[in-house]
C-alpha cells in the first residue's frame, strides 16, 4: 500500500465516520425526546434527494401528494378533536397549515419553471415538500401511541420504514437517479484530490 491509497482510505473513513456520527446523533436526539427509535430517517433523506431529482427533471414530485394526503388526514383528526373540545377557533389554523400549505405549495410547483430555477431554489422547494412530512408523521402515527412501550414504538417504526420504502419505489421507481453536485470545488492536499 502506498501513501495515496492510505490517504484515500483515510478520507473515506473520515467521511463515513461523519455520516455514522450524524446518524447516531439523530437517533439519540429523537429517542431522547419521543422515546421512538426512528428507523425511517433514511427514507426522509432519500425522499429529499429524489424529490430534488424530480424537481430538476421539471416534474411535480410525487411526494407532494403524500404531503397533501397526510395533511388532509391530520386536518381531519385535529378538526375532530377541536370540535369535540369546543375549540372551533382552531379550525382555521388547522386547515391552513395541514391543507392550505400543501395546496399553495402544489400551485407553486405547477406554476414555476422548475428546470430553470437555480440549484439553491430547487433544494429549497424539495425541503419545503419533505420537511413538513416529519411533524405530520409524528402527529398521525406516533402521537396517538405516545404512551405505548418502547417495543411497540420500535415495531411501528419498522412498519413505517417498510411503508415508506414501498411508497418510495412507487413514487420514484427502482432506477438510480442523481443530482448535479452542489459544488465543483476540488482541493489538492499533497497527492490526494478532495472534492468539495
Amino acid at each position: 500500500m502506498d501513501i495515496q491509497i492510505a490517504l484515500l482510505l483515510a478520507q473515506d473513513g473520515i467521511t463515513n465516520g461523519a455520516i455514522y456520527a450524524l446518524l447516531a446523533l439523530a437517533l439519540v436526539l429523537v429517542f431522547a425526546v419521543t422515546r421512538v427509535i426512528f428507523i425511517p430517517q433514511g427514507e426522509f433523506v432519500a425522499y429529499g434527494a429524489l424529490t430534488l431529482v424530480m424537481i430538476q427533471a421539471g416534474t411535480v414530485p410525487a411526494t407532494l401528494w403524500l404531503l397533501l394526503g397526510a395533511g388532509v388526514l391530520a386536518a381531519a383528526v385535529d378538526a375532530r378533536g377541536a370540535l369535540h373540545s369546543g375549540q372551533k377557533g382552531r379550525l382555521a389554523g388547522v386547515l391552513a397549515w395541514n391543507v392550505g400549505y400543501p395546496v399553495v405549495l402544489a400551485a407553486l410547483l405547477y406554476l414555476l419553471p422548475l428546470t430553470t430555477l437555480a440549484l439553491p431554489l430547487q433544494v429549497l422547494l424539495a425541503l419545503l415538500v419533505v420537511v413538513p412530512m416529519g411533524p405530520l408523521m409524528y402527529r398521525l402515527i406516533y402521537q396517538p401511541i405516545a404512551a405505548a412501550p418502547v417495543l411497540i414504538l420500535l415495531i411501528v417504526s419498522v412498519a413505517v420504514h417498510v411503508g415508506m420504502v414501498g411508497l418510495g419505489l412507487l413514487f420514484f421507481g427502482a432506477e438510480g437517479s442523481r443530482t448535479p453536485p452542489f459544488s465543483e470545488a476540488r482541493f489538492e492536499l499533497g497527492p490526494m484530490l478532495v472534492n468539495g
